[in-house]
């Protein structure tokens, strides 16, 4: 018999942000982290035309996840490179351990591959990204800001060897160094 999680996340679906989802994206963002700033930094990408991946995710009509995946640059010069970075990512606080979010994060991933992305980042909790394959990206020499954020920030590999060579900073879209503030 399934537990009451895997049958609930079995009825969620997870499909492809519409334009009609903005409000509700707004509002699980700003539910789920108890502030507007996740909430702002989407909507922004959002009107930069930035979000690379979008997803949400839906129970019974209404949208209660949400996960986002955007371009970031790896190295600097003639030897960056480019990758894919996983978040925010959000479920409404009454959903969550419901694996809700691992459904979304095991299809933003696969939507990734899909497009022919080979490296996904992702900046996280140390004990939740590790079980979908994430490995610390700081002993690989792949680092956010600076080393104090080591182990917080993870890397994953969607075609083996896409890591070789690659090494540096990863440098987010500059919406995410912008001051935020919740309202």
């Amino acid at each position: 018999m399934k537990n009451s999680s895997e049958s609930l996340s079995q009825t969620v679906k997870v499909r492809r942000e519409t334009a009609g989802d903005a409000k509700a994206v707004f509002a699980v963002n700003r539910h789920a982290f108890d502030g507007d700033v996740e909430a702002k930094l989407v909507d922004r990408l959002r009107e930069l035309g930035e979000p690379t991946i979008s997803l949400v995710a839906e129970l019974d009509g209404r949208i209660v996840g949400h996960i986002l995946f955007s371009r970031v640059t790896v190295g600097s010069g003639q030897d960056s490179r480019n990758a894919m970075a996983l978040g925010p990512m959000a479920v409404v606080p009454e959903l969550q351990r419901r694996r809700i979010g691992s459904k979304l994060v095991e299809t933003g991933v696969e939507a990734c591959r899909e497009r022919g992305e080979n490296v996904v980042f992702v900046l996280g909790h140390p004990k939740y990204y590790p079980r979908f394959g994430f490995q610390p990206a700081g002993p690989k020499g792949l680092h956010f800001h600076s080393t104090e954020f080591d182990p917080y920030f993870f890397v994953k590999e969607l075609e083996a060897g896409a890591l070789a060579g690659m090494c540096g900073m990863v440098r987010y879209h500059t919406v995410f160094d912008e001051p935020q503030t919740d309202e």
